[in-house]
């Protein structure tokens, strides 16, 4: 006679283990320390045997019931019950060392040592943020392409368009790495070199930043009007728009909290912003004061000290020291973005940097606080990293 869950949750345990059946082969054993378990008898190949499926109420009695229904269509078949959940627990242990992040992770340790400590820390750190979480517990095997053309996306969702390339690289390394120790038959990240998005024509040009060594050592040597020359580097070191950068006054400069705050009516988005100052940059400014501190304006013009430089004197430099066409002033403000990107900051730092316009009101009131120790620190590691360049 079938059992029911009800007699099944009333049974009491004795002083030695004890069956019931419910038919098909399949009874509940129960110890006498009052644990239930499934069970199923069954013949294979005229030997009698035994396989468990758990203990109730983990698998109740329904389950149990397909789980006994499923064993007697592999017995029609020619299996044994045993034998194929064996071997589905096989392929399991296989499958879980076969996700992309151990394998990953496999890889990094036989490349880590030929890279320096600081690239290795970024690179498991790229992984660690922008991969892992979207495809880490995901058997190799079963990674296609469009799966990993949607992690690469977000990427380029916040304009990370060299890491973006990088990842494709990495990630591509990993394949090849699976596919050389037998884990993987297909590497699909070289074919989504096609996929992943380029810089829009129109914009203004901008620095790589195989660029930046080369570019620097030019602007570093250019014998012209020091004025236009620290502009230019200030500008670099910021992020700030031209605009903002030219018609900035010595009133807005506080040297002794190394902050430049700009008002209202200068910023694109009518809102006060504030900038934290690198060293290097109060070493800019301060060399300047006793040049132009006298005036109004930090980098007035020439002929008229009452106005600022013209809106084309960055560009002059650029064009004087060879990068006329693949630099400019509003570039300097993507080469940031890109870097900071590429190794990582927090996204709403860099938008925040670059006082790109917050639609959330309340959230934009709590970064203008909140995030200006987090950008100093920021923008000193950029200061630093493109000296190291």
């Amino acid at each position: 006679m079938p059992l029911s869950v009800r007699q099944i949750e009333t049974l009491k345990p004795q002083e030695k283990p004890y069956k019931l059946a419910d038919g098909g082969g399949l009874f509940l054993h129960i110890t006498p320390t009052g644990n239930k378990s499934w069970r199923l008898k069954y013949r294979f190949e005229g030997k009698e045997k035994l396989m468990t499926f758990g203990l109730f109420p983990a698998i109740t009695l329904g389950e149990a019931r397909k789980q006994r229904d499923k064993a007697r269509a592999l017995l029609a078949a020619g299996v044994d019950p045993s034998e194929e959940k064996k071997s589905r627990k096989a392929e399991s242990l296989v499958t879980s060392g076969n996700t992309f992040k151990s394998i990953t992770l496999e890889w990094y340790d036989s490349r880590k040592r030929t890279w320096s400590e600081k690239y290795a820390g970024e690179m498991i750190s790229m992984f660690d943020k922008d991969i892992f979480p979207f495809i880490g517990d995901t058997p190799i095997t079963e990674i296609k392409p469009l799966m990993l053309l949607g992690v690469l996306r977000k990427f380029e969702e916040r304009g990370a368009m060299e890491r973006a390339r990088k990842a494709r690289r990495r990630c591509g390394e990993v394949f090849r790495y699976a596919i050389g120790t037998g884990r993987a038959d297909y590497n699909p990240a070289p074919d989504l070199s096609i996929a992943l998005g380029a810089p829009k024509p129109g914009h203004y040009p901008f620095l790589l930043e195989s660029d930046l060594g080369v570019f620097n050592q030019a602007l570093a040597a250019y014998g012209g009007g020091i004025l236009v020359k620290v502009a230019t580097q200030v500008l670099q070191l910021t992020g700030l728009r031209t605009v903002e950068l030219r018609e900035s006054r010595w009133s807005f400069i506080d040297f002794e909290n190394a902050i430049w705050e700009i008002p209202p009516e200068l910023m694109k988005s009518r809102r006060p912003h504030i900038v934290p100052m690198s060293r290097q940059v109060i070493a800019l400014l301060e060399f300047l004061k006793p040049i132009t501190g006298n005036y109004s304006y930090i980098f007035p013009g020439r002929s008229n000290k009452k106005r600022p430089i013209s809106e084309n004197s960055v560009l002059g430099v650029i064009k004087r020291i060879g990068f006329d066409g693949r630099a400019s002033g509003h570039g300097f403000r993507h080469t940031m973005s890109t870097i900071l990107n590429d190794h990582g900051f927090d996204s709403d730092l860099i938008e925040r940097q670059l006082a790109h316009i917050d639609r959330n009101k309340v959230r934009g009131i709590y970064n203008h606080a909140q995030y200006l120790d987090k950008r100093r620190e920021m923008m000193q590691w950029y200061a630093d990293y493109l000296d190291g360049l």
